[in-house]
C-alpha cells in the first residue's frame, strides 16, 4: 500500500473514531512551496460531515494522524489546509526502492487487456508534410508512448487520405507541365516535388480564370468554368472508373509521396503499426448504413439521401449518403473505424490525433457510433489541438507559403549549431559528434517546445526561443541530463550499495518527492492524452536539480556517504529525465 492509500484510509478511519462518521472521501495536494509540509489534506469538503471549524477539525486531524502512521513526522494547519510532514526514512526507503529499478513508473500491459489505436498524422498525397502535421504527429506519437507506459497495449496508425480532386489536380499538373520529371532526375524528393505541381496547377488555375473574367465571365462563374479544374473533375471521375492510365500516373505518383513521407517520419523519429488509405476506405459504411436504417438510426429523405437525426443531443442532422447513393466523409470515417476494430479485434478504443476544426465532426461520428451499438465506441476520444503559427502568419498549400517539415528540421539543427558555437560548449568534439548533437538538440527544442503546450492551445513558434538553454526549454533539460552523465563518469561509486541511514539535505527530499510522483504524472497525462503533463513535470524535476547541484557539493564532497547518495540520486534522477524525454520522443545526449 503506498503513502497516499495508508493516508486516505486513516483519515476515514480517524473521521469513525473521532466523530463516529462516514468519510466517502478525502482530497490530498501537494503542500505549497511556502508552507512547511509535504503532503496537504484538505478539510473544508469534510465540514459538511462534522460540526468544527476548519482549524480545530486540522489540528484533531493532524494529531490523530501523527499517531497511528509512522511517516506522518510532524503537521502543520494553515487557514484550515493541514500540512502534513513526512519523515527523511520514508522517502530514503523509496529512494533506495526504485533505485534499481530500470524502468521506474512505466507500467506492464496487463494480459488480455484491450487495446487503443492511436491515430496521427493522416497526410494528403499532394503535399509534402509542414509545420500544422508536425504537430499531429508528436502529440500522436506521444500520446502513444504515455499509453503504452500507462500499462495500455497500443496500436499506431494513420489514415493517408490518397484520393479526391486535390490529389488530381498535383497528377494534372504534372502531366502538363512536368515534362517527365521524377524524384531521381530532378533530385527533390518525391513528396515535395508532387507538391510543387499542386502549386503549380493553382498558379494556372488562377491565371485561367483571370482570362475569363476578363472576357467578361463572372469571377465565381469563371472559378467552375476554367479549363484545368474541368478537366481535374474529369480525372478524378477516371480514376472512380478504374481508367487505367490515371491509375497508373496515381499510383507513380503517390509511390513518391510514400518514400518522401517516410524520409521525414525517420527524421522527426516517430513509427506507425499500420497505414490505411483513403482509397481503400472510402467504400466502406454503405453497408453499416443500410444495417443502420433497419435499427431506426438513419432515415430517408424524399430526394433518397439518408440522414441522422441529431438535434435531441444539441447537434443537428447529418448527411451519411447522398441521393445518388454516394458516401461521404462521415459515412467512411463509419466504416473505417468498424474495419480497424474487425482488424484488431482486442481493440477496446480509439483515439484520433487531429485539428480542433474538427470537433464537430468527431461529436458526430461518435454519437453515430454508439447509436448503432458498438460497445468500443464509448472509448474514443478526439485528441484535439490548436494551430500552429509562424511570426510571419499563416501558412498556405496552394500558394506554397506552408513551411516544410523538412525544411524546419534542417533549420532546427542550423540554428542549434550557431546557438551552440557562440555558446562555446563543444570544445573537443569531432565534426560528426557535432552533426549528431546539433541535431539531437534542434529536434529536441522543436518537439518540447509544441509538446509542453496544452495540446488545445494554438501555438506562435518561435524557432529561436525554442533552442534557447535556459528556461522550460529542451536544451535546457537536455544540458542538465548531459550535466549528470558528466558526473556519473568521474565517479567510480555507482556500484557501492547505500547505507541504512543517510543524513538528507532538504533540497535532496525535494528532488525524491518529485522522483516519487513520476508514475502518478504517466497515469495523469494518459488519462488526460496531454504530453505537455509529462514535460512539465520533467522541467520541475531538473529546475530542482539545478538548486540541489548549486546548493550541495557532490563530487567535492568529503563525507564518502553524502557524496554516495548524492551520485545515486543523481543517476537517477538523469534516468527519469531520459524516460520522459523518451515518452516525448526526445533524445538525450550524453556530453554537450
Amino acid at each position: 500500500m503506498n503513502l497516499q492509500h495508508i493516508l486516505d484510509y486513516t483519515t476515514k478511519e480517524a473521521f469513525q473514531s473521532l466523530y463516529q462518521t462516514t468519510l466517502p472521501s478525502v482530497e490530498f495536494q501537494a503542500t505549497r512551496k511556502d508552507f512547511v509540509g509535504d503532503v496537504t489534506v484538505v478539510t473544508f469538503p469534510m465540514l459538511r460531515y462534522v460540526k468544527r471549524n476548519p482549524e480545530q477539525l486540522g489540528q484533531e486531524l493532524g494529531t490523530y494522524l501523527v499517531t497511528h502512521v509512522a511517516e506522518v513526522a510532524d503537521f502543520n494547519v494553515v487557514k484550515g489546509f493541514l500540512n502534513l510532514v513526512i519523515s527523511e526514512s520514508f522517502y530514503l526507503d523509496f529512494f533506495k526502492g526504485i533505485l534499481d529499478q530500470p524502468n521506474f513508473g512505466i507500467q506492464e500491459v496487463k494480459p488480455g487487456s484491450k487495446a487503443v489505436m492511436v491515430e496521427y498524422a493522416s497526410p494528403n498525397t499532394n503535399k509534402p508534410l509542414h509545420l500544422g502535421h508536425i504537430r499531429n504527429v508528436l502529440l500522436g506519437y506521444s500520446v502513444a508512448e504515455i499509453l503504452k507506459a500507462s500499462g495500455k497495449k497500443v496500436y499506431k496508425t494513420q489514415i493517408i487520405n490518397d484520393r479526391g480532386i486535390h490529389i488530381c489536380k498535383s497528377m494534372l499538373a504534372w502531366k502538363k507541365f512536368g515534362h517527365g520529371e521524377t524524384p531521381e532526375i530532378s533530385g527533390i524528393k518525391g513528396d515535395r516535388l508532387v507538391g510543387n505541381y499542386y502549386v503549380k496547377f493553382d498558379q494556372e488555375y488562377k491565371k485561367e480564370v483571370a482570362s475569363l473574367t476578363a472576357q467578361g465571365m463572372p469571377e465565381e462563374e469563371a472559378k467552375k468554368q476554367a479549363p484545368l479544374l474541368l478537366e481535374a473533375q474529369l480525372m478524378l471521375q477516371q480514376w472512380e472508373n478504374g481508367d487505367e492510365e490515371v491509375v497508373a500516373l496515381w499510383k507513380m505518383m503517390n509511390s513518391w509521396v510514400y518514400a518522401g513521407f517516410e524520409v521525414t517520419y525517420q527524421n522527426i523519429g516517430v513509427d506507425f503499426d499500420s497505414y490505411y488509405y483513403e482509397s481503400d476506405t472510402y467504400l466502406l459504411g454503405k453497408d453499416v448504413v443500410a444495417r443502420g436504417m433497419e435499427m431506426d438510426v438513419f432515415y430517408r429523405k424524399e430526394d433518397g439521401s439518408v440522414w441522422i437525426d441529431l438535434t435531441d443531443e444539441g447537434l443537428d442532422e447529418k448527411i451519411v449518403l447522398r441521393s445518388d447513393g454516394t458516401a461521404v466523409y462521415m459515412t467512411q470515417d463509419i466504416g473505417t473505424a468498424i474495419q480497424r476494430v474487425k482488424d484488431h479485434p482486442d481493440v477496446g478504443g480509439m483515439v484520433y490525433t487531429v485539428g480542433n476544426e474538427q470537433d464537430y465532426h468527431f461529436k458526430v461520428l461518435f454519437l453515430i457510433l454508439k447509436k448503432l451499438g458498438y460497445s468500443w465506441a464509448a472509448n474514443l476520444f478526439h485528441l484535439s489541438y490548436g494551430m500552429v503559427d509562424l511570426p510571419s502568419g499563416k501558412m498556405k498549400s496552394r500558394e506554397g507559403t506552408v513551411v516544410d517539415a523538412d525544411d524546419l528540421i534542417f533549420d532546427m539543427t542550423q540554428t542549434a549549431e550557431r546557438i551552440s558555437e557562440e555558446l562555446g560548449k563543444l570544445d573537443g568534439y569531432t565534426k560528426e559528434e557535432k552533426k549528431q548533437l546539433y541535431s539531437t538538440i534542434g529536434l529536441g527544442a522543436l518537439k518540447y517546445y509544441i509538446l509542453k503546450v496544452d495540446p488545445k492551445k494554438r501555438i506562435l513558434f518561435n524557432p529561436e526561443e525554442s533552442v534557447d538553454f535556459q528556461g522550460n526549454t529542451g536544451p535546457f533539460i537536455q544540458y542538465t541530463y548531459a550535466r549528470i552523465q558528466s558526473i556519473l563518469r568521474k565517479d567510480s561509486g555507482l556500484n557501492q550499495s547505500l547505507p541504512e541511514v543517510v543524513e538528507m539535505h532538504a533540497k535532496e527530499k525535494e528532488l525524491i518527492k518529485q522522483l516519487s510522483v513520476f508514475p502518478d504524472v504517466i497515469q495523469l497525462a494518459a488519462a488526460n492524452y496531454s504530453p505537455a503533463l509529462v514535460a512539465n513535470y520533467t522541467y520541475e524535476l531538473v529546475k530542482i536539480y539545478n538548486s540541489f547541484y548549486q546548493s550541495v557539493p557532490i563530487l567535492a564532497e568529503i563525507d564518502a556517504v553524502k557524496r554516495l547518495f548524492r551520485v545515486q540520486l543523481s543517476r537517477k534522477v538523469g534516468a527519469v529525465i531520459a524516460s520522459s524525454f523518451r515518452l516525448l520522443g526526445i533524445s538525450v545526449p550524453e556530453r554537450m
